[in-house]
């Protein structure tokens, strides 16, 4: 399975002048550094918590369906489920499977239902669904993700992390030994995010 990025988020967890303020910075001549330091946090803090922030697009793209086929009272087939990565879950935007003439053909919402619990959502198939003929990438699943379109749904502490840390980057710009990674965030960081941390799917 592979994510491709298609609406990224219309606006950051945390604003110019929310960062200005926690940094007590009152010039405007480091706008644009504090503005990349502030994208770039969200998307650590999106990485280390497995969750995306604002409201965003993404396409899963698979080879095949992810879904086990299992025989249900020895009878009948169980309908594939595909387990959905990305969390926090809003909505199906569109499933596609691609033939081998690279024609995609939607598939209709009534082929399908969605459980749509925000930290594990499903598609299940009400019958196996059409097998892609193209080699590779046949399949398309947008997936729209979030926790809301503005800066106030986001949970507190995940913004107070992104202050923190674009806080720690912008004031040891050029010091190696403070580069923060996502298994590495600073103590104080990676408590607030910890009660956030999705397990990977196995």
């Amino acid at each position: 399975m592979t994510p491709v990025l298609i609406s990224p988020p219309a606006c950051e967890p945390v604003s110019l002048v929310e960062a200005k303020e926690w940094l007590r910075l009152d010039q405007s001549g480091e706008d644009d550094l504090v503005m990349a330091l502030i994208t770039s946090a969200r998307g650590i803090i999106e990485a280390a918590t497995r969750r995306m922030l604002i409201t965003q697009t993404w396409r899963l793209v698979f080879d095949r369906w992810p879904g086990r086929r299992a025989y249900h009272d020895g009878y009948r087939l169980r309908p594939e489920i595909v387990i959905l990565p990305l969390a926090p879950f809003q909505s199906i935007a569109a499933i596609r499977v691609i033939d081998a003439g690279g024609v995609a053909e939607s598939l209709a919402a009534s082929s399908y239902s969605v459980v749509s619990a925000p930290e594990q959502a499903r598609v299940v198939f009400n019958a196996a669904p059409p097998m892609p003929g193209a080699p590779g990438g046949g399949i398309q699943l947008d997936t729209i993700v979030g926790y809301g379109d503005e800066p106030a749904s986001v949970p507190e502490p995940l913004r107070l992390a992104i202050k923190m840390l674009t806080a720690h980057w912008f004031e040891n710009r050029g010091d190696i030994e403070t580069a923060t990674s996502v298994d590495r965030l600073p103590g104080p960081i990676g408590a607030l995010i910890a009660p956030f941390r999705r397990a990977r799917l196995t």
